[in-house]
């Protein structure tokens, strides 16, 4: 019961050794039936039923271990042995009274069983609607970014969309929809972690490749285009580092507490870099002259969201994307401990190219 609780109920999150059971057992079986689709379509149908099926087991599951240890409760209490505990607690659970008991204990256990079998199925008929609820609410600035990011989602799409549609100016507003969106995602997906595998409408869609792109955009405002500083690009590539971070953070990874570029590499190559910089200037996007400089405070500002990007990419199977989940293969074999030798202790970058040295301290949050 104390498992089921912090799984369906608690308001935040919880490793539970029942529900990562589940899961991880669950996503073994998919993984294998995935190994003959050789299509990304067809495993993206399959992968759209792994987390709505994962969470409907979840109370049989409880079920099976309440039944369980109220079995050794009758047994230990007097019953005459495990079989026969065993079909006391199964009547008592289900309420199917076909075994009767004959003592003040066994009374007593027999009634907490009886309800916790009804407790049950009302945890998860509560639980279904917050996460499919928590999944519109999220879903609906993930649509609406297909218009302007295409698809699948680039950053470098929105900005010179952005640019040939309207003013550069709206940027502003999309920082300030967006840093409400990844602070709303950092509540609902380390609580309700099984928000996180599910999947949007149209498999070429995601939200955590969607928010890297947002994010990208963000770093490519804030180091690359000749516009006037918004410090709301500033606060949505904080909050929406942290929140990836702490979403990955459920999941067992973890990153270096303060990531500076160069000692901590990026996915993303100078190459690449350069090949969207000469985009935006064919788009007509203003740009800063100095692309060398640009490029050091582009992956500045990438090298805080980078790791745990990719990380989520690869444990969504999220669909190919510019910049994130194109580059993601692999990320699941990673442990933390490998990760962690990686990590410098020491780091110098400079403070204008990382978002949380270049927030002014009047704006630092947490």
């Amino acid at each position: 019961m104390n498992s089921a609780v912090r799984t369906f109920v608690m308001p935040r999150s919880a490793s539970e050794r029942i529900p990562r059971l589940v899961f991880r057992s669950l996503r073994r079986v998919f993984n294998i039936i995935m190994r003959f689709m050789p299509r990304y379509e067809q495993r993206d149908q399959l992968m759209a039923m792994f987390a709505p099926l994962a969470s409907v087991l979840l109370v049989p599951v409880f079920l099976m271990v309440e039944t369980f240890g109220f079995a050794l409760m009758f047994w230990g209490t007097g019953r005459p042995g495990l079989p026969d505990s065993i079909a006391t607690s199964g009547s008592s659970l289900f309420t199917l009274g076909f075994v009767t008991v004959d003592s003040p204990i066994h009374y007593v256990l027999a009634f907490a069983a009886a309800a916790t079998g009804m407790i049950m199925p009302a945890l998860l008929i509560s639980y279904l609607p917050t996460i499919y609820g928590t999944f519109q609410r999220r879903e609906s600035l993930v649509s609406q970014m297909e218009v302007a990011a295409g698809s699948p989602p680039s950053a470098v799409i929105l900005l010179t969309r952005t640019r040939l549609l309207k003013n550069l100016a709206v940027l502003g507003e999309v920082w300030r929809n967006w840093n409400t969106w990844f602070i709303e995602i950092e509540e609902s997906h380390t609580s309700l972690t099984a928000a996180v595998y599910f999947r949007s409408q149209q498999p070429n869609r995601s939200w955590i490749t969607t928010a890297g792109a947002v994010l990208d955009a963000a770093a490519l405002a804030r180091s690359t285009i000749d516009i006037p500083l918004d410090i709301r690009a500033d606060l949505m590539i904080r909050s929406g580092y942290l929140a990836l971070k702490y979403i990955a953070q459920v999941y067992g990874r973890t990153y270096h507490p303060n990531p500076h570029f160069p000692e901590q590499p990026i996915s993303v190559s100078q190459d690449e870099f350069n090949s969207a910089y000469d985009t935006l200037v064919k788009a007509d996007v203003p740009v800063l002259p100095d692309r060398e400089k640009c490029w050091l405070d582009f992956a500045g500002w990438r090298v805080n969201y980078d790791a745990q990007l990719l990380d989520l990419c690869a444990l969504v199977m999220a669909p190919e994307a510019p910049w994130s989940a194109d580059r993601c293969e692999g990320r699941i074999a990673i442990s933390p401990k490998f990760r962690g030798r990686n990590l410098a202790e020491n780091s110098t970058a400079s403070a204008d190219a990382n978002s949380e040295d270049a927030l002014p301290d009047s704006v630092i949050i947490g």
